[in-house]
């Protein structure tokens, strides 16, 4: 078990780079805060004989300091809605069994149609094309199990099998075309950690997304994806407890990745963006919409990854474990069970009465404003992009000729990001933005 560090200890050590990588790296900022961050003592005194969890001493310690990285991961499930903080260790010993029961079906489905899911291999070229007839490319040769099968070579001049092993299912030919791009992917991921330079954490996390891509037919697999896994693996040793809390970050987040031809996934994000610009820094927004850049697509990338471009790893974890305390609320897990494809009620189960203490701050604010009406409220992380853009905007206002010079001064930002004070300014933004909103409508 590792210890619990004096105040202010840095949290580098849990999270190690590659010796050639680590002046390319920005170092973390967070540090482990005796009587401020959810310490592994505590944590394990929030729990009743029974099992059962007091998340609001939790959510409070954690809106205050972060989490200890010796207990991240099991924090991490109640905060992602895999358990009931009501649940008992029983209950929740059933609800583990059941999922990764689960997890192993799905896993052994996908390896029937592939047999590279679960070899401890990654598929980083094609191994199929479009019209369903397998590639015998060399360097997949390289990885395939099976290599006794006669070829033919297509019109492209790529390697073919014959037709008799061609796959006819359109949704089988649509998830083997994103294997490759999920291995070239999950090879950029992270690179500098040395928790990586294990080839069994890599094939982790191709094998998840894989595995996700297949059940979630309509979402598959877009890049970005692998960012958000990641952690799941550094911070749970079990590789179905990783895709589960994965899978309960893809509820939230699945809805950035659903683009059309018409538009992108975070439309919805962005517009809440430009119409909080626009409120509360209706300079900055004119500025921005003169530059070309009203749509603010120039803050994709910050929904689509979580900010994981413009912090350290570390930082990063730290940021999402605050948001989702601060937008935490009692009935996550029920909603989660409820709809999920492998979880189930537990007979007898009732969820505990509620009270205002165990639901998160930013949360605790919609309600008090009814701003949970209608499409539900903004998440928070369009407040953290916008006091990112509010840090900036006196740099964006006197330097930006153009959406070039825009991009250019957020990407400035890599690195020297404050997880705590962005959350502690969006939180500012947010009860600013509300009261203002309110105004409006006396």
């Amino acid at each position: 078990m590792m210890r619990w560090g004096s105040s202010g200890e840095a949290a580098d050590s849990f999270y190690q780079v590659r010796p050639a990588c680590s002046q390319s790296v920005p170092n973390t900022k967070f540090k482990i805060m005796a009587g401020k961050t959810l310490s592994v003592r505590k944590w394990h005194a929030a729990f009743t004989r029974e099992g059962c969890l007091d998340i609001a001493s939790v959510l409070s310690r954690i809106q205050r300091g972060g989490v200890h990285p010796a207990i991240r991961g099991e924090v991490w499930e109640f905060l992602l809605g895999c358990y009931d903080p009501g649940s008992t260790f029983d209950e929740r010993d059933q609800i583990r069994h059941r999922r990764r029961m689960q997890y192993a079906r799905w896993k052994e489905e996908c390896r029937e149609m592939d047999s590279h899911v679960g070899s401890c291999k990654i598929i980083t070229a094609p191994i199929i094309t479009e019209d369903g007839f397998p590639i015998k490319d060399p360097l997949v040769l390289l990885e395939a199990a099976s290599k006794e099968q006669g070829t033919s070579t297509s019109s492209s001049g790529v390697e073919v099998s014959d037709s008799q092993n061609r796959v006819m299912d359109k949704k089988i030919i649509d998830w083997k075309l994103t294997l490759h791009q999920i291995g070239l992917d999950v090879l950029r991921t992270d690179r500098s950690m040395v928790f990586y330079e294990n080839k069994e954490n890599l094939s982790k996390l191709w094998d998840i997304l894989a595995v996700y891509a297949w059940i979630d037919k309509e979402i598959g697999y877009c890049q970005g994806m692998s960012d958000l896994c990641s952690p799941m693996i550094v911070l749970l040793n079990d590789e179905a407890d990783a895709f589960w809390c994965f899978e309960r970050l893809m509820r939230r987040l699945r809805g950035n990745f659903r683009c059309t031809q018409q538009s992108v996934g975070v439309e919805n994000q962005l517009q809440h963006l430009a119409s909080i610009i626009q409120v509360l820094n209706p300079k900055l927004h004119d500025h921005l919409e003169t530059l070309g850049g009203g749509d603010y697509l120039f803050a994709f990338r910050m929904f689509m990854v979580l900010f994981r471009r413009e912090l350290s790893f570390g930082d990063s974890l730290y940021l999402w474990e605050m948001m989702w305390a601060l937008e935490y609320y009692p009935g996550i897990f029920s909603n989660h069970d409820e709809t999920g494809a492998a979880t189930h009620k537990i007979e007898g189960f009732k969820p505990k009465v509620k009270s205002i203490r165990q639901f998160g701050k930013y949360e605790r604010e919609n309600m008090k404003n009814g701003a949970n009406a209608g499409d539900g409220p903004v998440p928070i992380s369009v407040f953290l992009v916008a006091s990112v853009l509010k840090e900036n905007s006196s740099k964006l206002l006197q330097e930006a000729q153009g959406i070039d010079d825009v991009i250019r001064i957020l990407n400035n930002v890599n690195g020297d990001l404050d997880a705590k004070r962005a959350c502690a300014v969006a939180l500012k933004l947010h009860k600013k933005y509300l009261k203002k909103l309110q105004g409006k409508k006396t």
